[in-house]
């Protein structure tokens, strides 16, 4: 793929690219400081739960407004109009989920990570194996557009082209993340995604102002313009123009619908924030502040999608990459002052640094949601029956993220022509599928069992992540992971439909098959912790 230059004007390279590098170093050297803070497990996992609510929500926040949100959300508006929006709305209203069901019961049940809960009433080794697993292949999906996203952007900053360019930046991403876990932690990782949180919401709202300044505050203005270059006329702005046109696409809204609503409550580096926090309370303070934060974001998409599909133009934008990743950065550029200008450089510098900085600040979570797993259920849980001293078990996570960072980046190089923000959708989806239907039945169903846990997982990973391999995501379109091939027989392109119920439906059916008996006593327990935490830490 041939990347346009109209973005990079040559005489002001070095201002890009030295703008772009100061930005690096400087939360390169957040870490470092943050290393030196870390001197245990509960450091390195959960911060030593010394967040504040408000400093966890802007954490949230961080972690939560990926590459899909600034990079993937704005392109699928800016070439699909009212159909992108629907992402902002579902991103949005997945958190109302977490806060009425989840945040509050998992932080006071758990230490570490989620599958402290899930295996507290039932036998430890082979759920904790299972919910490994599970957070690890997540995390992996998620990881995968996170690096597509920083691709696009530096491949765009730096005004290269062809795939080999690409493949050299996602190994440099990668990079970067493993050193942002192995060296700072827990704590690292969230004041990184403070201080991103901060920037993403400052430039968004820079980028906002100069978008509506351009149309004299006048947001009807801006759409009717969208909509007249988009060459779609009134149909840019109302439904179906994606999911539309027909019974499957009208499908595949609902699935991506349940996903993005259900998948939040499943996420594993969502769900280890709230153990970084000292109480519940400071628990549900943090997810109120993320609802606001995230909301307000949320609503700015509005002048990014719609402002670029006016502004810079589909075509253009398509020029630059096909799936629209681009579009933010190119609508940077052009309210600063168009190709060329010194305003368009710094401006272009500026939103693609802090893109990058949110694409490094998500990765940096969910290497260290999945190291955390693999190294305190699987390593210090499993491996060695719980055996293992602290100090292994953050040397472990530290190898871990290395290996886990790894197959993330050989994954990426393979689905550089997807959106982001599909690509999310499908981690949401995997999330639901296997992690919340096993979560909710832990907390809330006295019954629940092993067997019911293990095949809720499980069932959940296989149904959702084959429907993955054989959709049209799998194969058979030239944006497909292989797409010289085509095997696909699935015709979603999201198996939320499919695979969250069968999820819920699998750990159901496997705890009432099942001759195990769950322990009375200790639903009782894990009730009461859920409710005060008492006990849990």
């Amino acid at each position: 793929m041939t990347f346009a230059a109209t973005s990079n004007a040559g005489d002001h390279r070095a201002l890009i690219i030295s703008l772009f590098l100061a930005f690096v170093f400087a939360t390169l050297a957040v870490t470092v400081w943050a290393s030196r803070q870390t001197k245990d497990a509960t450091d390195f996992y959960a911060g030593g739960r010394s967040f504040s609510g408000f400093q966890n929500g802007l954490a949230i926040s961080g972690d939560y407004m990926s590459a899909a949100s600034f990079l993937g959300i704005a392109g699928l508006i800016a070439l699909s109009g009212y159909d992108g929006f629907l992402y902002s709305i579902g991103f949005l209203v997945a958190w109302l989920v977490a806060l009425l069901l989840v945040a509050e019961p998992l932080r006071n049940s758990g230490r570490f990570t989620m599958a402290d809960v899930l295996a507290f009433r039932m036998r430890q080794r082979p759920v904790r194996t299972a919910a490994g697993i599970s957070t690890i292949v997540v995390s992996i999906v998620y990881l995968i557009a996170q690096m597509v996203g920083a691709a696009s952007l530096v491949v765009l900053l730096l005004d290269v082209s062809g795939d080999g360019a690409k493949r050299w930046v996602i190994a440099l991403v990668g990079a970067l993340m493993i050193l942002y876990v192995t060296v700072g932690g827990m704590k690292g990782t969230t004041w990184v995604q403070i201080i991103k949180a901060v920037l993403l919401i400052l430039g968004t709202l820079l980028v906002t102002i100069l978008v509506l300044f351009k149309f004299d505050w006048n947001i009807s203005s801006m759409l009717g313009s969208a909509a007249d270059a988009s060459g779609q006329g009134q149909k840019f702005l109302e439904p179906g123009l994606k999911y539309g046109k027909d019974a499957t696409t009208q499908l595949d809204f609902i699935s991506l619908g349940i996903a993005l609503v259900l998948g939040t409550a499943g996420l594993p580096h969502i769900l280890v924030r709230f153990y970084t926090v000292p109480t519940a309370r400071a628990a549900r303070t943090s997810v109120l502040w993320a609802i606001g934060i995230i909301g307000g974001f949320y609503l700015m998409t509005i002048a990014l999608g719609f402002g670029a599909a006016a502004l810079v133009g589909s075509d253009e934008i398509k020029k630059s990459s096909a799936s629209g990743n681009t579009a933010a950065p190119l609508l940077a550029e052009e309210v600063g002052g168009g190709a060329g200008s010194t305003g368009g450089a710094i401006l272009l510098a500026v939103i693609s640094a802090v893109a990058f900085a949110t694409i490094l600040a998500v990765v940096a979570g969910l290497t260290l949601a999945s190291s955390s797993s693999f190294a305190h259920d699987l390593y210090a849980n499993v491996i060695r029956k719980g055996k293992a001293t602290e100090k292994e078990e953050v040397a472990a996570a530290r190898l871990s993220a290395v290996a886990i960072g790894g197959v993330a980046i050989v994954l990426s190089m393979f689905a550089d022509k997807l959106n982001t923000a599909a690509l999310v959708a499908l981690a949401f989806a995997v999330a639901a599928s296997a992690n919340l239907p096993t979560i909710l039945y832990s907390l809330f169903w006295k019954r629940f069992n092993t067997t019911g846990a293990l095949c809720s997982i499980y069932g959940g990973l296989v149904v959702s992540v084959g429907l993955v391999v054989f959709s049209p995501v799998g194969s058979g379109r030239p944006t497909s992971l292989v797409p010289g091939s085509d095997f696909h027989w699935f015709p979603l392109e999201n198996p939320g439909i499919i695979s969250i119920p069968a999820g819920f439906l699998l750990g159901w059916l496997g705890t009432m098959l099942s001759r195990d008996r769950a322990s009375e006593q200790k639903y009782a327990e894990l009730e009461v912790r859920s409710l005060t935490g008492v006990g849990a830490h």
